[in-house]
Formats: C-alpha cells, sequence, structure tokens
C-alpha cells in the first residue's frame, strides 16, 4: 500500500501536472499526424490512381510518398527525443516535490 501512496503523492506535484500536460501536447497531435501520413498511402493507393503519375521512367509517387513515410518516421522519432529530453527536467522536479512532502509528512 505505501507504494501506491507513493505514486499518488507524485501525480499530486505540480511537477509531474506539468508533464502530462506537455506530454499530452506533443503526442496527441504527433500520432494523429502519423496515422493520418501512414494510412493516407494505403487509401490514396487503393481507392484513387493519384499516386500513379510518374516523375520519372518508372518512379512513380507512389514510391516518393512511401520512401517519405520512412523520412517522417525518423523525423518524428527525432523530435521525440528532443522533447523528451525536456520533459527530464519535469521529472526530477516532480520526484523532488514529493520527496519534500514525503519528508515534511515524516517531521509532522
Amino acid at each position: 500500500m505505501e507504494r501506491a501512496e507513493g505514486w499518488a503523492r507524485v501525480a499530486r506535484t505540480s511537477g509531474f501536472q506539468e508533464l502530462m500536460r506537455k506530454k499530452k501536447a506533443f503526442l496527441i497531435p504527433a500520432v494523429i499526424f502519423f496515422m493520418v501520413f501512414y494510412f493516407t498511402l494505403p487509401v490514396l493507393t487503393a481507392y484513387t490512381t493519384v499516386l500513379n503519375f510518374e516523375v520519372i521512367e518508372g518512379l512513380s509517387l507512389a514510391y516518393i510518398y512511401a520512401f517519405a513515410q520512412f523520412v517522417m518516421t525518423w523525423t518524428l522519432c527525432h523530435i521525440y527525443l528532443s522533447q523528451a529530453n525536456k520533459w527530464d527536467d519535469l521529472v526530477e522536479k516532480a520526484r523532488h516535490e514529493a520527496a519534500e512532502d514525503t519528508a515534511e509528512e515524516g517531521s509532522a
């Protein structure tokens, strides 16, 4: 039971609340963008002929779009990593606040 109380104490800290707010603000739009970009290729190739246009002999827009998905995935990964590094400061802030709450409860 003590472990659950510790997690509840961390969840109440302002640092943790700010961390969750910032993570949601980044992750929800990133996931929506990824899903739309990813599933657009099979939808366009299955139901339209838009991607059949040949840019160069034997290289259609479908191949370019498929390659762009690899680029998008790696780019999104790098953006996520840079954001996650910023979130580390908020994790430390939440730990520090939770530790202060524990110390205050112990001295009271």
